[in-house]
């Protein structure tokens, strides 16, 4: 004698329509009420349960003339197909859930030179906006924010561009000067028109290794002629301790122009000068893996933030800026 378990039929599985079903008969144990629920001649019924019999190897429902009972087997894998079904209900709510933009989880990776003054913005757009948006933002460096994008852990970055990173595509949004922040006894502090090679002799008080922000103030220096020799003091972490060196008559600094009135506004010795046309300058941009399953809800979120940031002191881009 064959067991059940070894007639059933290799290869196969149960159709959603074959459990769907069989549910129906288990619930109204008569087939034309179960054909009528679900939409289904009666015929077919029979037919998707006698076919479901055969590929589970097991005897579901025993049929007489006047009504149909559940065998013990039929009465345990009713449970097991309600499930099933109940599971593939969820699957398809949650898909058609995801396909409304702005919607479940968004992991934003900001760099801290940028997170304190624009994450304002960012959060009062998501909340007014895009309430069903479930915002999640994490703070780092550069570097972390990339592998984080390559490896799925973060879904979208705002950070300084150009990246120059193969699979990552940059959304600008806007480009801001550097301003020179000095105490207000420096003798350039509070000028205008301020020429970059006065950059060249400056003490430079600057963030540690890592921040890109870094990097771009010295690719400035290195643009006005600065020599690799002179003086620059590397000591902050942040953009506010910085400053603060700079209040206490350590050296200046470059800020981004949007980082002035949060890091500035606190110390009545601090002053700003700006630079001569062009001034040296940072873009600003949204990254996302190339090809981004999100990419047509990242274009828009792009476009709200071009339109949310105009009153800052930037200069906000179109999207196909290059």
């Amino acid at each position: 004698m064959v067991s059940p378990v070894q007639s059933v039929q290799k290869g196969k599985q149960p159709s959603l329509a074959q459990l769907r079903a069989f549910a129906a008969v288990a619930e109204h144990l008569h087939f034309r009420d179960a054909a009528a629920a679900i939409g289904m001649s009666q015929p077919a019924l029979s037919g998707a349960v006698s076919t479901l019999e055969e590929v589970l190897g097991v005897q579901l429902l025993e049929r007489t003339t006047r009504k149909v009972l559940l065998s013990p087997a039929g009465e345990r894998l009713a449970v097991r197909a309600k499930a099933v079904l109940d599971a593939v209900g969820e699957l398809m709510e949650e898909a058609e859930a995801v396909q409304a933009p702005f919607t479940g989880v968004l992991r934003l990776g900001v760099i801290p030179t940028v997170a304190p003054y624009l994450l304002p913005t960012v959060l009062r757009l998501a909340h007014e906006r895009y309430p069903d948006l479930d915002l999640q933002v994490h703070e780092e460096q550069t570097y972390s924010l990339l592998e984080g994008l390559a490896a799925g852990r973060l879904d979208l970055l705002l950070l300084a561009v150009p990246l120059g990173v193969p699979g990552v595509t940059e959304l600008p949004l806007f480009d801001e000067d550097f301003v020179l922040v000095t105490p207000d006894d420096h003798w350039l502090g509070g000028r205008t028109g301020i020429p970059r090679d006065a950059l060249r002799e400056l003490h430079l008080l600057l963030l540690d290794e890592g921040h890109c922000l870094r990097d771009q103030a010295l690719d400035i220096c290195r643009e006005a002629g600065r020599t690799e020799g002179a003086a620059v003091t590397t000591t902050a972490a942040g953009l506010s301790t910085l400053v603060q060196l700079v209040a206490g008559g350590l050296g200046v600094t470059l800020l981004p122009r949007t980082a002035v009135k949060v890091e500035t506004g606190r110390n009545p010795s601090l002053v700003t000068g700006q630079f001569a046309d062009p001034a040296p300058s940072r873009r600003i941009a949204l990254a996302m893996r190339t090809g981004a399953a999100r990419h047509a809800e990242f274009h828009t979120l792009a476009e709200a933030l071009r339109e949310a940031l105009a009153p800052l002191p930037v200069r906000v881009l179109p999207p196909d800026a290059s």
